[in-house]
């Protein structure tokens, strides 16, 4: 059972999610909070697998609260953050705080399940124009995640680039004509090195270390 929080200051949007969530049966929604200041401690009761998180709330928005989440758990929950709008820069800096992903308010209701699932196994989930965003600050010629990426192997670079492009390890292994074990070691190993919990978090260390440019990450659409 994949268990998930809610966090939204629109009561109806939260009810909405909760409707939705729990009508599937491995999911279930285990905790409410209407704003960012109680997420840590609602984190720690309820340990939930995903916080689906709005990013623009009164108090303390999502970005802080994505943060708080990073500072005070060692192993915390995958962070979905919510948004209205695909180019908020809300999103940006939840990306950087550590959101493993953004889901449009629009999205259609199977789209919001799947991404639930695809976060808890690790996967990240990013539009084009958060790439964008990512993209446009490129290229810092000296800093930790230059330094971290120059580190990688060839290979490893390889993988690091395809996964900015979004593609499975499944995707990978037929683009690099290996397995889909030898894929999961080389992102591990991609992980351990850029000191980063997830997939999103080594797709911002490739930006930021200039190992992708503008146009060489995920297609715009």
């Amino acid at each position: 059972m994949i268990t998930v929080a809610l966090v939204d200051d629109e009561e109806l949007i939260r009810a909405g999610l909760r409707a939705l969530i729990d009508a599937e049966e491995d999911l279930s929604v285990v905790a409410e909070e209407a704003d960012g200041t109680g997420v840590v401690d609602m984190v720690r009761r309820h340990r939930p697998d995903v916080v689906l998180m709005d990013v623009r709330m009164p108090r303390l928005d999502g970005i802080e609260a994505t943060r708080a989440l990073e500072r005070s758990l060692d192993r915390g929950p995958a962070v979905m953050v919510l948004t209205t709008f695909e180019n908020d820069d809300y999103v940006y800096g939840a990306l950087r705080a550590g959101a493993r992903g953004f889901l449009l308010k629009r999205s259609r209701p199977e789209q919001i399940l799947d991404a639930l699932r695809l976060v808890v196994r690790g996967d990240s989930l990013l539009f084009p124009g958060a790439i964008r965003r990512l993209a446009a600050a490129a290229g810092a010629a000296d800093t930790p995640a230059a330094r971290a990426v120059a580190a990688l192997t060839d290979r490893e670079a390889a993988t690091l680039r395809l996964v900015a492009r979004g593609m499975s390890n499944a995707e990978i292994a037929a683009e690099l004509f290996v397995g889909v074990e030898t894929v999961k070691t080389h992102v591990s190993s991609v992980l351990a090195k850029l000191s980063v919990r997830d997939r999103t978090q080594a797709v911002v260390a490739a930006y930021d270390s200039g190992l992708i440019r503008p146009g060489q990450g995920a297609a715009s659409g």
